[in-house]
């Protein structure tokens, strides 16, 4: 049969549900013809079912197969999303997010999705500075963003600032064994994080109460439209102040929580270990770890199953932000070191 033929009939396949017979038949389509593109989606979507989770044994032979895509044509933005997306969110590789996505935009360079991406990454493991510079430079070269883009990249761009504006020694880094982070998530280990729902909760119902009790004096036997209007005012105004207080709250008394899920980002990015046994078999650790995509939860598993220990003199590989401002979009795809499409893990 033809690489046409499999496609054809893995395309089928995967219309009818059969996952395994997708991929099965676009493999062979692919071995046929490695460029065959359309076979190749079609092995991603198989492999990356909707709705549905997805397993590390899945997840790298999309990732191998996107991989495939881009090298043989660079402007498939929709695959250069996709396996970004699968590295950050679902297999935890955030530094090799950055890279993929610094890569995207070296045949890309005026795509506002790249660097909203590695701005995010950059903000999760804690480089604020980088990733407001990252924010700025797309109000510096008047990109174009649409509204709904611009309301996030404007949220996220107020965040990384007042971020940035900490002391250097204030920002937590999971490679500083010492730093006092660490021993604020001690403290806080044994319990796990509370919702921000709960804090607005608290605070908001006892002081809703006692207004509305303090209104009815107030207002005496009559009730009158105004009078009505005021009291609406007045609880609203309270309301849009307890949650903001709550976002405010929620950030302050979960930090050790989120100190510890940059922790868990950074092992699952670098495959070091750097968390202590007692905080991993923490009730903290377990609340953020079960709250993980099965394919991150597989990774984890693995890397501490290896157990290697972050080396001492260890730096972070960053890529090198500024190196699509040559390629002008015509730069050929580094090609990266990646699992075979059909390797299962």
């Amino acid at each position: 049969m033809s690489a046409e033929s499999h496609y054809l009939n893995a395309l089928e396949a995967l219309e009818e549900g059969d996952r395994d017979r997708a991929i099965s038949e676009s493999k062979k389509a692919t071995v046929i013809d490695p460029e065959h593109l359309e076979a190749w989606s079609v092995y991603v979507d198989a492999c990356l079912p909707a709705g549905a989770p997805v397993s590390m044994k899945d997840g790298a032979r999309a990732l191998a197969a996107i991989k495939k895509i881009v090298a043989v044509d660079p402007t498939r933005m929709d695959m250069w999303v996709r396996g970004g997306r699968l590295m950050a969110d679902e297999l935890g590789m955030l530094h090799d997010a950055l890279h993929w996505w610094q890569a995207c935009r070296k045949v890309a360079p005026d795509e506002v999705t790249p660097v909203v991406e590695i701005a995010s990454i950059l903000a999760d493991m804690g480089e604020y500075a980088e990733a407001q510079l990252r924010l700025q430079s797309i109000l510096d070269d008047n990109m174009d963003v649409g509204m709904t883009q611009f309301r996030k990249i404007n949220s996220l761009l107020q965040l990384v600032k007042a971020a940035a504006a900490q002391q250097q020694q204030d920002i937590f880094r999971p490679n500083e064994k010492h730093h006092d982070g660490w021993h604020a998530i001690r403290q806080k280990m044994t319990k796990p994080p509370i919702s921000e729902n709960t804090l607005f909760l608290i605070t908001a119902v006892p002081v809703l109460l006692i207004l509305i009790i303090l209104l009815q004096r107030v207002r005496g036997p009559s009730l009158n439209i105004t009078t009505l209007c005021f009291n609406t005012l007045v609880i609203l105004i309270v309301i849009l102040v307890c949650i903001r207080n709550a976002k405010r709250w929620f950030q302050l008394i979960n930090r050790p929580a989120f100190n510890l899920l940059r922790a868990m980002n950074f092992e699952a990015s670098t495959g070091y270990t750097v968390i202590e046994e007692e905080i991993r078999t923490s009730v903290l650790y377990m609340f953020i770890m079960q709250r993980k995509p099965v394919a991150w939860q597989e990774r984890m598993l693995k890397i501490i199953d290896k157990g290697t220990a972050l080396p001492k003199n260890w730096k972070m590989r960053m890529p090198d932000f500024d190196s699509h401002l040559d390629s002008e979009g015509s730069t050929p795809i580094e090609e990266e070191p990646s699992l075979d499409p059909y390797e299962e893990e």
